[in-house]
């Protein structure tokens, strides 16, 4: 029978981590939480509730981090799993079945649905999507300092369920994942050479609300789902408009 480890990073995650780390418990017994320096009860609240705690410092770069975990394991296999995100017990059971068969040439993606703002999202900016999470921990790496992936050459099979995904409980945590994430692309984006101007940045922020409220049916949603998308036009653009800002502050430094 192969081993599993199963990885969550956080930082100030008091509310979450209790619970996800009794979700992660109902696959294996070694969960790692990969802490980035919380000042809440977060350490405390993951060692009561079993799990083990490294730190990391963080520097902007997620596939540091979910890097860092693969050296604290020696399990075979290694499923990622996000503080605010919960295994269902379809999915939870196909894991046990995937362990006992002793396989370990695979990798797996599994379907994600988002919860947010009160309600359960099937279009748009968070329509469900699938994920690659699980992996053999020798043969997988990270990359990409935000919106990370892995790089893994094995096959890619499905987990049955899905993974819920408990994501912005109200507008003050968008905003401050919106101002996070936006920044890192920026920054990210400009070290590896791309380049924007003006009207780039409208013509990407306008195809990405053409995205999700059209091609995606984010109208579906009702007004959430309009008020999600626009949202998306925006993050768009202060994401490109970042690295325009970047471009200019480098131009007149070479001047």
């Amino acid at each position: 029978m192969k081993t599993l480890a199963i990885v969550i990073l956080t930082k100030n995650e008091e509310e979450n981590v209790a619970e996800v780390v009794k979700n992660a418990q109902q696959c294996t017994s070694e969960v790692l939480i990969i802490d980035s320096g919380s000042t809440d009860k977060t350490v405390q609240l993951a060692k009561e509730n079993g799990a083990k705690v490294f730190y990391r410092a963080w520097d902007g770069d997620f596939s540091a981090q979910r890097n860092f975990a693969l050296d604290k394991t020696t399990a075979d296999i290694v499923l990622y799993l996000d503080a605010d995100e919960r295994i269902m017990p379809e999915t939870a059971e196909h894991i046990k079945k995937i362990l006992a068969q002793d396989k370990n040439d695979l990798q797996y993606q599994v379907k994600r649905k988002a919860t947010a703002f009160g309600e359960t999202f099937n279009h748009g900016v968070l329509y469900p999507d699938y994920v690659l999470r699980m992996f053999p921990r020798d043969k997988v790496r990270w990359i990409g300092k935000v919106h990370e992936h892995p790089e893994c050459s094995c096959k890619v099979e499905k987990l049955k369920g899905y993974l819920e995904h408990h994501t912005y409980k109200n507008w003050a945590a968008w905003e401050k994942k919106f101002q996070l994430y936006t920044t890192i692309w920026a920054e990210d984006a400009y070290q590896s050479g791309k380049r924007t101007s003006k009207l780039a940045i409208l013509l990407h922020a306008s195809a990405g609300f053409f995205k999700m409220f059209v091609v995606k049916a984010g109208f579906l949603d009702g007004w959430l789902g309009l008020y999600t998308c626009v949202n998306h036009f925006f993050y768009t653009m202060i994401k490109y408009l970042k690295l325009l800002e970047l471009q200019n502050a480098h131009k007149k430094n070479e001047r």
